[in-house]
């Protein structure tokens, strides 16, 4: 994204950024790479630091409702201490290591309506500006495309993702947020379950996975939400068609959570690459579809039946304004 604009704080003569990544993807983990070009201005300025800090639209839930805002969720420096003379054109490379837990914003290609960026923030001359904001697109661990490519061949269909503040108990979840992709139930549960919802907790020792069912109510019963969390390897190769599938069958028919645990917080930490799991019932720590992400479902071979520029139109219009809104702010 090109930054046309002069440094707000430095006036009319400043320096102006341009911040590029490199177009391809990146994976959770994995190093994001790029550049910020500068060019001087009308004088020469010192450059006392480049900052870049990862961004995310999320969703919290309060007393009146849900509102949507924006997480930093980590900061980087990658340069400074340098003096930029006046029309100088320079190029700072940079190379940064993403969290593990980094939300995934496509799959195969397509995007999920998650909103990541990447912004800017150059400190000159003791003066302090936001610049370049950047879309980061991520694309999933393989084990994480493994898993969801398993519950579309399984028959369950994508329905939304959305970045919802807060964490879940019982995890070793460390960012302030986490993603919560949703899921419809494949024919054979979708007299006992509302939908599924699918969240990842990735690390450099493994990755966990929460699932909650929201099963339906029968004639003279209440629906419930019912919880199982589980732990496989980065790089575990599975039958994960009938792993999954078991994994769904045990939290569809489980009636009572082990032990006395409720919610999240009646999970262990435990679990080894083999899969460590725990089950229980919802106490309110996850919300619905928030952002209104929902993605068109139903192409077979394709994990979670995305479908190729079939998404919806609220999540184009939610990115732009996401992007364009947070330049018009600084």
């Amino acid at each position: 994204m090109v930054f046309k604009r002069l440094l707000g704080s430095l006036g009319v003569g400043g320096p102006t950024v341009d911040t590029v990544l490199d177009p391809s993807p990146v994976r959770p983990g994995a190093s994001l790479t790029g550049e910020v070009r500068l060019r001087g201005g009308g004088a020469d300025f010192d450059i006392e630091h480049i900052g870049l800090e990862l961004v995310a639209r999320v969703e919290a839930e309060h007393e009146e409702g849900e509102s949507g805002g924006t997480v930093v969720f980590d900061r980087f420096i990658v340069g400074g201490g340098f003096r930029l003379a006046e029309g100088e054109e320079r190029s700072v490379p940079f190379s940064v290591p993403l969290p593990w837990e980094t939300p995934v914003t496509e799959l195969y290609g397509q995007a999920l309506g998650i909103v990541l960026g990447v912004r800017t923030e150059l400190l000159v001359a003791g003066a302090k500006d936001k610049g370049d904001l950047d879309p980061l697109n991520v694309a999933p661990l393989p084990v994480q495309e493994a898993v969801l490519e398993a519950f579309g061949q399984l028959g369950f269909g994508f329905r939304s993702a959305d970045l919802e503040y807060g964490r879940i108990g019982g995890t070793g979840q460390r960012l302030p947020f986490y993603q919560e992709i949703e899921l419809t139930p494949s024919p054979e549960y979708a007299d006992r379950v509302e939908e599924i919802e699918l969240t990842f907790l990735a690390g450099s020792g493994g990755l966990e996975i929460v699932l909650e069912a929201d099963k339906r109510g029968g004639f003279l019963s209440e629906g419930e939400d019912a919880l199982a969390r589980f732990t496989v390897g980065l790089h575990d190769a599975r039958d994960w068609n009938t792993e999954i599938d078991g994994w769904i069958r045990r939290l569809v028919e489980h009636r009572t959570p082990y032990g006395t645990h409720g919610g999240y917080g009646g999970y262990g930490h435990g679990g080894d690459s083999h899969g460590g799991d725990g089950y229980g019932h919802h106490e309110d720590h996850r919300s619905g579809p928030g952002m209104g992400t929902a993605i068109a479902a139903g192409a077979a071979g394709l994990a979670v039946g995305v479908v190729g520029g079939m998404v919806a139109a609220e999540v184009v219009d939610e990115v732009g304004d996401f992007f364009e809104g947070d330049e018009d702010e600084e």
